[in-house]
Order: C-alpha cells, then sequence, then structure tokens
C-alpha cells in the first residue's frame, strides 16, 4: 500500500536553485528534490557527511502542488574572491520567488519511515529553511493531518487549499517529462545530482465535471 506524508512551503521567500553557477543563482518555480531532502535531513539532524539517510529519502516519489505560484525577483549581492592578483568586486544575481505556497508530497510503503518524518518536522533537530538560511518558513512546515493512506497524486489532489485560491498545477515525478538533474545521489558533503523527470498538470485537468442533467 501506497502512503504519502504532505508539507507546507509557505514563505515570503524560497528559492530553489538547480543549476546554479558562480556568481550566478537561479531558482526552479517550485521546490527541488533536492532542496526538500535537505530541509528533512535538517529536521532529521542528518549530518552532512551522511549518505545512506539521503539515498532512503531519494528513493521516494516526490510531488509539488502549486497554491500560490511565487513573483520572481531577483537579489542585489556583491562577491570578492579570495586569491592571487587584484580582485575586483562582482555583481551576484541570486533569484528567489515571492509569496509563493507549495503543498510538498513524498510516497513511500513505509509508513513508519513517514511517521517518523512527520515527527521531526513538529520538533526539528536543526532549524528549517527554504533554499537559503534567511529563508525561514511563515508557517509550520509540518501538517497535523498530512500523513495519508493513499498515493501521491491522490493525496495532493484532495488535501484542502492552502490558500484562499484554488491551486494552479501539480508536478509529479513521472517515467518521462521534464528532465530535472537535482535527485541526491551521494551526502550533501559530496553534492552529487542526477536526473529525474517531472510532468506538470494544470489544476483543470483535476476537476471533476459537474453532472449533466439526464
Amino acid at each position: 500500500m501506497r502512503h504519502t506524508l504532505l508539507m507546507r512551503f509557505a514563505a515570503p521567500m524560497q528559492s530553489w536553485g538547480t543549476k546554479s553557477r558562480f556568481d550566478e543563482r537561479d531558482t526552479e518555480l517550485e521546490p527541488s528534490k533536492s532542496g526538500v531532502i535537505g530541509l528533512i535531513c535538517a529536521a532529521l539532524g542528518v549530518d552532512r557527511e551522511e549518505e545512506e539517510p539521503v539515498l532512503k529519502l531519494a528513493a521516494m516519489r516526490m510531488g509539488v502542488r502549486v497554491d500560490r505560484e511565487g513573483i520572481l525577483r531577483r537579489d542585489y549581492h556583491t562577491i570578492r574572491a579570495h586569491g592571487k592578483g587584484v580582485q575586483d568586486t562582482a555583481v551576484s544575481n541570486r533569484y528567489y520567488l515571492a509569496d509563493a505556497v507549495f503543498l510538498v508530497g513524498l510516497e513511500s510503503s513505509d509508513r513508519a519511515r513517514l511517521e517518523g518524518i512527520q515527527a521531526a518536522l513538529k520538533n526539528p533537530v536543526w532549524p528549517l529553511s527554504f533554499g537559503r538560511k534567511s529563508f525561514v518558513p511563515s508557517q509550520p512546515v509540518w501538517l497535523e493531518d498530512g500523513l495519508k493512506d493513499s498515493g501521491l497524486e491522490e493525496a495532493l489532489r484532495n488535501y484542502p487549499p492552502l490558500t484562499s485560491t484554488e491551486p494552479t498545477r501539480i508536478v509529479l515525478e513521472a517515467d518521462r517529462g521534464s528532465l530535472r538533474m537535482d535527485n541526491p545521489i551521494s551526502s550533501f558533503a559530496k553534492r552529487r545530482f542526477g536526473a529525474r523527470f517531472v510532468e506538470s498538470k494544470s489544476w483543470e485537468e483535476f476537476r471533476v465535471p459537474e453532472p449533466t442533467p439526464a
């Protein structure tokens, strides 16, 4: 039987980079799998050198319901490299999402494992953040009724909206679709990430048609 743990990701600022290099720090339009697993590892108190807990989390199927699309913003940062020769100050472009709200789900057949994660999210070992240490949740990630005895898509579809409006879309891991290079394949200290596919469905596709008169 499949079980799903649902989590609330709501904050004034969130950043989910998957392609950041040097002075360019990007963000995806919804939470990355490496970011979600990193947050859970912080809740569980998993050390950066530990690999096995990360790989077990990465084996779970993830989905995201977008309850409120964020507004893409850019931070102004200056950086200065240390090394030989004259060092000029450079501008670092760092992107983030403002006012986004997501419902994130992890699917597994191991209910006890999901119960342990849910308990850790309620009483995390280390502070939780959304992509950067300063981007903290505005509401608890932990949801009291977040553990569901159903599959990922069903759980995301049936949970009440987290905002006053309807969700806009659902992004699910799938056998094909858009490629994301954000699936951890090592400890976070080694920073190695593998590929996964996701497919995005608009909320309209999940609407149940109104019955028509006979």
